[in-house]
């Protein structure tokens, strides 16, 4: 699956699943890779760790709530590398354990503006380049959150719900275009995101997976490459779970 004179945009891409796709990527000879995120001091070192040179990766700060941010992050990857072919939407809060009469409006507005807004933003921003291009592929990791839901994590799996369904319908506005729309559903994966809910919920996570395990961003970043790969050519709109088993659906 080559990437070959390809150049990505992957949001949250500091650490955990975002920069293991990068790595990956890189490593399918992309053209480019454009690390965004919103911890600019952690997305210019990954960015020297995985090219020293700087000639195939660009660190972009961005604010994924804020659309004319993620609109520059758009164009400072066109300005660098000439065209954006592919977008990994990734980033993503998981909010404070509660019960639903818990939480409060302003916290599920934090999270629906990251979950689902900001990856809403950067489809729009990107949308006028895969149409001159005539190729694009969005890859949207969502989470088996957005399938079963989490007690504990009603906004979330609300956001993640909504990220799935952005997926299904805009995949069907640009079926004919040449760009291919699907998302991810992670189980629990070890990345920093887990730091955000309690040893319970972590533990129910993990009760749910036959596998016993939790899965590794590096896992993921296999998925997302063939979902972001000319060789994916007749799927789209679709979810796709890596979850040791959780969901078989």
């Amino acid at each position: 699956m080559s990437l070959k004179d390809r150049v990505a945009i992957i949001t949250g891409a500091a650490r955990g699943i975002g920069r293991a796709c990068a790595e990956r990527f890189l490593a399918d000879d992309v053209a480019g890779v454009v690390l965004a995120d919103i911890d600019s001091t952690a997305a210019s070192s990954a960015a020297v760790e995985l090219d020293p040179g700087g000639g195939r990766v660009l660190a972009v700060p961005v604010d994924l709530t804020c659309r004319a941010e993620v609109d520059a992050m758009v164009e400072k990857t066109v300005s660098k590398f000439g065209r954006v072919d592919i977008l990994v939407n990734n980033a993503g809060i998981a909010g404070p354990k509660g019960a639903l009469e818990e939480q409060t409006e302003d916290e599920l507005d934090r999270i629906f503006a990251v979950n689902v807004k900001g990856p809403w933003f950067a489809c729009a921003a990107a949308h006028s380049h895969f149409l001159e291009n005539g190729y694009g592929r969005i890859v949207n990791i969502a989470s088996i959150a957005g399938k079963e839901g989490n007690p504990g994590l009603v906004p979330y799996s609300m956001s993640k719900a909504a990220l799935i369904g952005m997926t299904k319908a805009y995949a069907k506005e640009v079926a004919t275009l040449g760009i291919l729309v699907n998302s991810v559903a992670p189980a629990v994966i070890e990345t920093e995101i887990l730091a955000q809910v309690s040893d319970e919920v972590k533990e129910y996570m993990i009760s749910k997976i036959p596998m016993g395990r939790v899965g590794q961003p590096e896992e993921v970043a296999e998925l997302v490459l063939f979902l972001s790969s000319e060789q994916c050519s007749f799927s789209t709109g679709f979810c796709y779970d890596i979850s040791g088993g959780r969901a078989t659906y």
